[in-house]
């Protein structure tokens, strides 16, 4: 899937998006998030989404691991925003990005990693 035009995405400090009306489209930026980027995050795509939780096709980017306390906030946070989660990436990255964040629990919504975005967005839509 090709990205938007720039005028067309929402910026943000960890991300830019698209949100089609039912699929929000999630660009991740190489920064390290913490919990204040977290929560600023979650405000940015409850007023893309009218507060209502979305499904979320993001891409993925490498970038610093987060502290343990900003994995457990955002994985906290994650059922708030997404009905579940669709991660393109090269592979290997969002496995290893599951790893980290769910490796004592289960994710809180439907997670899948994917190197084709077009297998991302018809496994979102059959949900």
């Amino acid at each position: 899937m090709k990205k938007p035009a720039e005028s067309s995405l929402i910026k943000g400090e960890i991300a830019d998006y698209y949100f089609d009306g039912k699929i929000l489209y999630s660009y991740s930026k190489s920064i390290k998030r913490t919990v204040q980027l977290i929560a600023d995050n979650v405000a940015l795509v409850k007023s893309i989404t009218g507060n209502k939780p979305v499904p979320l096709l993001i891409y993925l980017c490498d970038s610093p691991v987060p502290d343990k306390a900003t994995r457990k906030f955002s994985t906290a946070k994650l059922p708030e925003i997404y009905t579940s989660m669709a991660m393109v990436s090269k592979p290997g990255l969002s496995q290893f990005i599951m790893r980290i964040l769910f490796k004592f629990q289960k994710p809180p919504i439907p997670m899948k990693s994917f190197t084709d975005d077009e297998e991302a967005k018809k496994w979102l839509n059959q949900l």
